[in-house]
């Protein structure tokens, strides 16, 4: 029991502060410390998320189609990349300051674009999130090869192992850690690349709703929308650690070991 005792008040910890600002929100919005047509009660939240949640699930299911191609095809870009990168020391040192430059501009600079160049349907905002999404995981990538077991790749190596060998099972595996790391990040950035770019232009996607509701100053409605973008972000990421649980066995019971 001693030993559940910390694990128990961990997971206790953001619920209960998540309860504190509920509640804190909660007061200053009754009392009317802050007028409502600034800060919604979060009885008004819930109420308008409950109201329109058959047209929030619709505009979801578009914004999620659009963040999970790009991811998908983040993930394949920053695989290839980062491996390309890991085997020519020339095309990493030629690559990654580009890389490094491409996350200094912002993706609200970028949507106008891509909206400008690929039009109002889902190629653009596809395209901004797999911007958004491929860089942490190339990253993660590129940290888990180098991290590899130095003295397992030499002892491969006197044993005659090609390259592709020494990838398979020493690299590959050693960078699963680091890759679910940065594929957690990017599994939310990828919603908010998605919403960012609905925001200029389209026909459906919760970006495209919240910007509705916001010109009607329906502020009840657009926080009912920030709450579902949150939950779906939590969800993606609890996601990303049930893959990992599941790809990764061995690290449950290095813990039980421990």
């Amino acid at each position: 029991m001693t030993k559940r005792l910390p694990s128990i008040i961990s997971k206790l910890s953001p619920l209960i502060a998540l309860a504190v600002m509920v509640l804190v929100w909660g007061t200053a919005t009754g009392l009317q410390w802050v007028p409502a047509f600034m800060l919604p009660s979060p009885q008004a939240v819930v109420k308008a998320f409950v109201t329109d949640f058959p047209l929030l699930m619709q505009h979801a299911s578009v914004t999620l189609t659009e963040a999970s191609i790009g991811l998908l095809l983040g993930v394949v870009l920053a695989f290839l990349l980062a491996t390309l990168m890991d085997c020519f020391s020339g095309l990493y040192q030629a690559l990654y300051p580009l890389l490094v430059v491409t996350q200094t501009i912002p993706t609200i600079a970028i949507a106008p674009l891509l909206v400008l160049w690929q039009g109002f349907g889902m190629a653009p905002k596809i395209t901004l999130v797999v911007i958004t999404t491929f860089f942490p995981i190339t990253v993660s990538l590129l940290d888990g090869y180098r991290d590899a077991d130095a003295d397992a790749i030499r002892l491969l190596h006197s044993m005659g192992a090609g390259r592709m060998q020494i990838f398979r099972y020493i690299k590959f595996p050693s960078a699963l850690g680091s890759f679910f790391a940065g594929l957690k990040v990017s599994a939310s950035y990828a919603v908010v690349g998605a919403v960012v770019a609905e925001w200029l232009g389209g026909f459906e996607g919760l970006g495209v709703y919240m910007t509705r509701v916001q010109k009607a100053y329906a502020f009840d409605r657009m926080f009912s929308v920030i709450l579902l973008i949150v939950l779906i972000s939590l969800l993606l990421m609890w996601g990303v650690t049930l893959l990992r649980k599941l790809s990764m066995p061995w690290t449950k019971k290095e813990k039980e070991t421990k």
